[in-house]
């Protein structure tokens, strides 16, 4: 990592823009209910997963509906699962039975999926698992269901990772030349070292290459285990985590995306409980742009297909905040050096506009003081109704003794009805 030089290879500039994202996570695991990887978690053979396979029929599914929810919350692209570590795929590849269209639903999911999307104005990415617990040359490992059996350790100990690979090859080209553009790929993930699997068991190196040449404008995540190769990546994906600044490759930032859950499940998780507020959500997807990152936020969908309430509520609330302060993000990202950001709040910036958004998650009483804005500021409104906020006269801040490089902003008694206010500065 020390000699590489960072660059990233696909088109970068819409999605570093659009910063707001739609994770979808879908599959067989949607029947049990009770997490995406219960199959690991509860040691389940292929033979009892079969169950969910038998009786997998969404027949509420409506992918215009899907996409209406996510153009309304403000996401710009949205990525889907075309197949989880379990192995099942939602498209109708070749190269296996295990897909969609062999369950009774018996259709393409990806398809109507893609064509929805594309019609709401987002954009398109896939996520592909690198893992596959159901195919039959996939070697038993250290996250393998089975990898507490012994006996089926033994039974399966003649498995060819070699021929995994090829299969994982194929249909990655079938993902990448049957739905139109890709504007990025989220490959999940390698876990290198004893009993597990990295680049040459993936064919790492192959596979990048070959989905760069037929996808020229893909973004690439970081999980295919090429972090020091040139090209192996082009984004970094801390997960479930609200990072502290901006990632760096020898002192230079990287494009970076928080994929984060509404709950603490990616796949529906009927009685699951620890849901995030629409507070919550909207402040992460603040810090996040202030530290120059996107959030991918992720929705399970149900056995039925559907988004269930608490989803949708969410992303509603999402979407009235961001009906009125989209601009505070889109095109945004960290404040300039030299200012500092005050109490209690974040900044974004929007270089194009040369439009400062001060994100106020404390409302102060009367006055905020902002150091470092001193004299660099021409006006200053409230971005949810465009209320003008009065900035102090630099003489009256002069004859208090306060310094000449703090600005301060008169702010209302009451804090506006948002979640989060959001004070926008045109700079001189």
């Amino acid at each position: 990592m020390t000699d590489m030089v960072w660059e990233p290879q696909g088109d970068w500039k819409w999605w570093a823009h659009d910063r707001f994202g739609l994770f979808i996570h879908w599959g067989l695991y949607a029947l049990p209910a009770r997490h995406e990887w219960v199959k690991n978690q509860e040691r389940i053979t292929d033979e009892a997963y079969q169950a969910y396979f038998d009786h997998f029929d969404p027949d509420l599914y409506d992918p215009k509906t899907w996409a209406q929810a996510a153009k309304d919350a403000g996401m710009k692209y949205f990525v889907i699962t075309t197949k989880h570590h379990e192995g099942f795929c939602l498209w109708d590849s070749k190269y296996t039975d295990y897909k969609a269209t062999n369950t009774p639903y018996g259709k393409d999911l990806i398809k109507p999926m893609v064509e929805a999307f594309r019609a709401e104005g987002l954009r398109v990415g896939f996520y592909h698992s690198l893992i596959d617990w159901h195919h039959p040359e996939f070697p038993v490992d250290r996250v393998h269901p089975m990898r507490d059996n012994a006996e089926y350790r033994a039974e399966t100990a003649g498995r060819d990772v070699r021929k995994y690979a090829e299969y994982l090859n194929n249909q990655t080209r079938e993902l990448l030349t049957g739905y139109g553009q890709i504007d990025l790929i989220f490959y999940d993930f390698s876990y290198p070292g004893e009993d597990g699997k990295g680049r040459d068991d993936w064919q790492s190196e192959k596979l990048i290459k070959m989905t760069r040449e037929l996808q020229p404008k893909i973004l690439v995540d970081d999980r295919l285990d090429l972090m020091d190769v040139p090209g192996g990546w082009d984004y970094r994906t801390p997960e479930q985590v609200m990072l502290r600044k901006q990632p760096q490759v020898d002192g230079k930032p990287v494009l970076w995306e928080t994929c984060q859950t509404f709950s603490g499940s990616w796949g529906y998780h009927r009685d699951e409980s620890t849901w995030k507020s629409a507070d919550q959500l909207v402040r992460m997807l603040i810090d996040t742009v202030s530290k120059g990152g996107n959030l991918l936020l992720n929705v399970g969908p149900t056995a039925r297909g559907e988004f269930d309430q608490r989803a949708l509520d969410r992303l509603s609330g999402m979407g009235a905040w961001m009906k009125r302060h989209g601009r505070s993000i889109y095109g945004c990202g960290p404040a300039p050096e030299g200012f500092e950001t005050p109490q209690d709040c974040r900044l974004t910036y929007n270089p194009d506009t040369n439009r400062m958004y001060v994100h106020v998650l404390a409302w102060p009483f009367r006055a905020l003081h902002l150091d470092g804005f001193g004299g660099k500021v021409k006006y200053a409104q409230l971005l949810n109704d465009a209320s003008e906020i009065p900035i102090v006269p630099a003489e009256r801040l002069a004859r208090w003794g306060v310094d000449e490089n703090v600005l301060s902003l008169v702010l209302p008694v009451q804090k506006p009805d948002v979640v989060v206010p959001v004070i926008e500065l045109y700079l001189k």
